[in-house]
């Protein structure tokens, strides 16, 4: 026999696919649940459905599938009785039970069709479409996210550990069924194959059927195999569905945390369980308070501010969507800091092992913001210079509603809004984070200046003059009572030209120049960037006076 012929017939015995859905499938692992492949004498189908129980052993005896391609989808059946009509409403076509994980959608042609995972299984699991990349994601309570779904041309999968979670509820098993069939430009006698040859094979909860045939007349093939395949999947156990009722409680976990030095300088930890700490109640008076602070590493709250679109960070509080909250002193210039008892009261467990990576002992006690607002119970506004920018921005932006009825900056687009929201002191000297925030800055104080309003309140004799929007600024600003818009004009070519030689184009000798204007090559770029964020909070205090004044109301 040929080297050739040898490997037709390896293929076309299709061993090494029968092997691999004899193999385990890790509850981890993506199945497919729809594909279809027809490349020249290669033709796989796959497609799954749910079943009751008591269909089980007739699934594995019986090769044919269960559900079609395109079945599945609500029909209704009409009975007869001693000449009595009735109708009945079938949600999937057919009262045997059984019913589609993906449903083929079809238009006759006129529109595209598409794949549409069950409506039931992704509202069991709540999961977010996303539509740009045809994905299904499961946010779990503490936030993290998890593609559970991916349809893709020709193949949809989804992740073994939802689906079993399903089942588990509904009492059914998944059948995964499989239609392959390989073409040969060899006989069967070329092969060595038998004609007619058939084998059936049943293993626990899986089960094929093989056969061979000849194709002599009907195209340039002379024989093919076809198998047809069933594995089933059972539910998980209910307490394992991870479904609210049904699921088993988890024990809570908590993380030890920093809260002193001894008078050797040694580390003294105390967990944050909530429930083993001292409080103004009487509980565990031997046991650290409640109200016990626990400090951290700026860098802390990078992640967060990483992913704008799950978490804020805000003048006391850190959110992550309306899962959970922290709050938090964040209002010294070195650490943050939180109390012991609110780390395990609203972390979760794996988000108290990213704080305690950033914990450290104790440096001085809670800021005076911090103490009249949780101590007191006093209002008290934020110094902190990224916390009193974005109360200036918010508060420019409301007079001008009110008093303007347009804006001097346009509000951010919501793919923008990461800018504003990342605005802070950085947390290291890195070049990068600098660059990064001098780029947020710049968009929302320069790029976002109302250039469509400016020009219609500028002379039409100065329109052709100026150019570019801090050139049309500084000309709306002349004739208006108000002194001092030279230096704000300044500080924003200034940041402007710190932007583009910068954080948008190589560094090279304007970099420097500029740079040397903000004082960079003299200080760390923390206390550079606090200083262009105070000239920053200047500039937003300078144009809420301007929209205050009388003249600018009336034009």
């Amino acid at each position: 026999m040929t080297e050739a012929i040898t490997k037709d017939r390896k293929r076309i015995e299709q061993d090494s696919f029968i092997e691999r859905l004899k193999g385990p499938v890790r509850p981890a692992e993506m199945i497919t649940a729809y594909s279809f492949e027809h490349v020249d004498s290669h033709y796989h189908a796959t497609y799954c459905c749910m079943i009751p129980k008591e269909r089980i052993e007739k699934s594995l005896e019986d090769m044919g599938w269960e559900l079609s391609c395109g079945d599945g989808l609500p029909g209704a059946v009409i009975y007869h009785d001693k000449g009595q009509e009735t109708v009945k409403y079938l949600r999937f076509g057919d009262d045997s039970g059984i019913e589609p994980l993906v449903i083929c959608r079809d238009f006759y042609g006129m529109r595209d069709g598409y794949k549409e995972i069950s409506e039931e299984f992704r509202l069991f699991h709540r999961l977010y479409h996303d539509r740009k990349q045809d994905q299904y994601i499961k946010i779990d309570d503490a936030g993290n996210e998890e593609v559970i779904a991916i349809v893709e041309p020709g193949r949809v999968k989804v992740r073994l550990k939802e689906i079993r979670q399903f089942l588990a509820i509904k009492e059914m098993y998944l059948v995964q069924m499989f239609d392959c069939r390989e073409h040969s430009l060899y006989s069967l006698a070329d092969l060595g194959i038998p004609e007619g040859e058939r084998s059936q094979v049943r293993d626990n909860l899986f089960a094929y059927a093989l056969g061979y045939g000849d194709l002599s007349g009907f195209d340039d093939c002379k024989a093919f195999s076809r198998l047809l395949a069933k594995r089933l999947f059972s539910p998980l156990p209910k307490e394992k569905s991870g479904f609210w009722g049904f699921a088993e409680k988890k024990e809570d976990r908590y993380e030890d945390f920093i809260i002193g030095q001894d008078d050797d300088g040694e580390d003294m930890f105390c967990t944050c369980n909530p429930g083993m700490l001292a409080n103004y109640f009487g509980a565990n008076p031997d046991m650290p308070h409640y109200l016990t602070p626990v400090h951290f590493k700026k860098e802390v709250l990078n992640k967060y501010y990483q992913q704008p679109q799950k978490y804020s960070v805000d003048d006391g509080y850190l959110a992550c969507g309306s899962l959970w909250g922290l709050t938090m002193d964040n209002h010294h210039k070195e650490t943050v800091v939180a109390w012991l008892g609110d780390l395990g009261k609203s972390l979760f467990y794996e988000e108290q092992l990213h704080w305690k990576s950033f914990n450290v002992a104790p440096v001085g006690g809670i800021s005076e913001t911090f103490h009249k607002r949780q101590i007191l119970a006093e209002f008290a506004d934020s110094d902190r210079p990224e916390h009193v920018f974005k109360y200036r921005y918010q508060s420019l932006f409301d007079i001008c509603k009110s008093r303007l009825g347009w804006q001097i900056l346009l509000p951010l687009e919501k793919e923008d809004k990461h800018y504003l929201d990342a605005i802070r002191i950085p947390a290291s000297d890195a070049q990068k984070d600098f660059d990064e925030l001098v780029l947020g800055l710049t968009k929302v104080l320069v790029d976002s200046l109302n250039e469509k309003q400016l020009n219609s309140r500028i002379p039409k004799e100065d329109l052709a003059e100026p150019k570019g929007s801090i050139a049309k600024l500084e000309k709306f600003l002349i004739g208006l009572p108000v002194d001092g818009s030279e230096e704000h004009i300044k500080f924003l070519r200034d940041l402007q030209s710190l932007r583009s030689s910068g954080a948008a184009h190589r560094k090279g000798s304007n970099y420097k120049k500029i740079a040397k204007a903000f004082g960079v090559d003299d200080q760390n770029l923390r206390r550079v960037f606090e200083g262009i964020l105070v000239k920053a909070i200047e500039y937003l205090e300078f144009l809420k006076a301007i929209v205050d004044c009388r003249e600018l109301s009336n034009r």
